[in-house]
């Protein structure tokens, strides 16, 4: 990490002649705080009156642009294209001065996350009231020099839309959260035994079926109580393409995932002859793991499968594609007869050397259009996949033993990057699955923490997963991802913690949550609570 410089206080107010303008927001506060900042010794400011004027930044590229008044007068923001090894393909240099912005980038990733840097430096009383409204000019910028760049590529958040569905409302939202903290990667889990929620033209059932299910389960795991009322809903083609385009003009890739050979009862609910049993199959009321998967000796499979990623890679551009290859049970291989002679003609000892198979015989169809495949940690039993990334949630163990064989990474462990658990005190949450993860937790994390040195370099970064069988609306949603994904973005950035650790990070947080609230995020309290209460003693 580069060596800070001092900063400002930790709030600073503007010396400047006009009435008009409001105090400055502290280099402080900005969430994830950049690598390295410079102030000038005067420390003067860079009035916002106005309008801006945007120079050499591709408008249909850079969606946070909309947001700001334009005219050709206006306040020069220019990004010159830095075409040599100074800067990484993520990083950006930003100068503010007394009358203009300019920022140094190689690629469109550094403008995203430079012009995230100027939002968060924009008062909150200036954001947009709401969306699609402009931000409110007559403010000031400190002027400073920054250096800046990301520790890990890889900055990701998911969000499993299978067990409840999210609007595309939502989903945008979701992106403009993600985009604020500089992540760059949304990991859309769209197929599941509770749902199917992505349109595949070429197989109408998946959705007209297995979109749909005719109960869901309520309340605690433990009690297993169940409405009976039919819930479901599926993104159409053009609102995927919709949604990835709006990632994109933000910086974000969209990683769909498309779940096999397991978790796959909605898929064979409208598609029963894929399974070994040949159905009737329901799709799951309730959560947990079931024995009915895809079968993994019938031929017709593999070509349902290749059916439904050539639409997926249609849709997504994404280099990878995940293809879960999580907790898979055996019990209806072991007694089939088409699995056991599958695993006869190829020689296999077991039936993880089945799953290893077919998660192969996936891969090669993918790389075969260019496309890599990631899965979760468990894609390693039975022997890995040659090409495969992992995602390794079970620990980091699976995601050190992947890395040792030269495989990428991306560290997501239940430890503490699982956002569907409690974060505070469960007697004063909503009912979550179990499980603890703190504010500060997450901002413990190191991706490479039991890492060798020498295997660092496949680690691409780390995610944090939002399973949502215990989040029935989209404000439950977010009062569970944030704050956590503020101090998950930051540990990313950084790639560690800030000068001053923890108390230092609490500090920003306690000007963020005007951020948050500005969005119309409906953040979990209780760490804010925590921080009044710290400071008031």
């Amino acid at each position: 990490m580069k060596k800070f410089l001092p900063l400002f206080a930790f709030w600073l107010l503007l010396a400047c002649e006009s009435p008009e303008l409001t105090e400055a927001v502290s280099l402080d506060s900005l969430v994830p705080l950049p690598s390295r900042m410079d102030v000038p010794d005067d420390r003067g400011f860079t009035a916002v009156q106005g309008s801006v004027r945007f120079v050499g930044i591709p408008e249909d590229d850079f969606a946070e642009m909309e947001e700001w008044p334009q005219s050709a007068d206006g306040l020069p923001i220019i990004w010159r294209k830095e075409e040599g090894d100074a800067l990484s393909l993520q990083g950006y240099w930003l100068d503010i001065s007394a009358d203009s912005v300019v920022i140094l980038a190689a690629g469109d990733a550094g403008v995203h996350a430079a012009l995230s840097t100027l939002k968060q430096l924009v008062p909150t009383s200036h954001w947009p009231e709401k969306k699609g409204d402009p931000i409110r000019l007559g403010f000031a910028w400190p002027q400073v020099h920054i250096e800046d760049e990301p520790a890990f590529e890889y900055r990701g958040m998911h969000l499993d839309v299978c067990r409840h569905f999210m609007p595309i409302e939502f989903i945008e939202k979701y992106l403009d959260n993600l985009a604020l903290h500089k992540f760059n990667r949304f990991h859309w889990h769209l197929t599941e035994d509770q749902g199917w929620r992505i349109e595949i033209k070429k197989y109408p059932k998946l959705t007209e079926v297995g979109a749909w299910r005719s109960a869901s389960q309520t309340g605690a795991y433990s009690e297993q109580r169940f409405d009976s009322t039919r819930y479901g809903g599926f993104y159409t083609q053009e609102e995927a393409r919709h949604i990835v385009d709006y990632a994109r003009r933000r910086g974000i890739t969209v990683i769909p995932e498309i779940e096999m050979p397991g978790h796959s009862l909605a898929a064979l609910a409208a598609y029963p002859e894929l399974s070994c049993t040949g159905g009737p199959i329901e799709v799951a009321h309730g959560w947990g793991v079931f024995d009915d998967v895809y079968c993994a000796g019938n031929p017709e499979v593999y070509t349902f499968l290749e059916g439904v990623l050539d639409e997926v890679m249609d849709i997504f551009p994404s280099p990878l594609i995940h293809i879960g290859g999580d907790e898979c049970p055996k019990t209806r291989w072991e007694s089939c007869s088409k699995c056991q002679l599958e695993m006869e003609r190829n020689k296999l000892k077991d039936e993880h050397a089945l799953q290893s198979h077919f998660i192969t015989r996936m891969e090669r169809y993918l790389n075969a259009h260019g496309r890599n495949i990631i899965g979760w940690d468990e894609i390693l039993e039975g022997g890995l996949a040659p090409n495969a990334a992992v995602m390794s949630w079970r620990g980091t163990a699976g995601g050190i033993q992947a890395a040792s064989m030269e495989h990428e990474v991306v560290m997501t462990p239940g430890k503490p990057l699982y956002f569907d658990h409690y974060q505070f005190n469960p007697g004063e949450e909503p009912v979550a699955i179990g499980g603890f993860n703190s504010l500060m937790d997450v901002y413990a994390f190191n991706p490479v923490a039991g890492v060798p040195a020498e295997y660092h370099r496949y680690i691409l970064g780390a995610q944090a997963n939002v399973w949502t069988e215990y989040m029935e609306t989209s404000d439950h949603v977010e009062h569970m991802v944030q704050p956590r994904a503020s101090a998950l973005s930051e540990v990313l950035w950084l790639g560690g913690k800030r000068p001053g650790e923890d108390a230092a990070f609490r500090q920003a947080m306690d000007y963020h949550i005007q951020r948050l609230q500005a969005m119309g995020w409906k953040y979990a309290p209780y760490e804010f609570k925590k921080i009044a209460t710290d400071e008031a003693q």
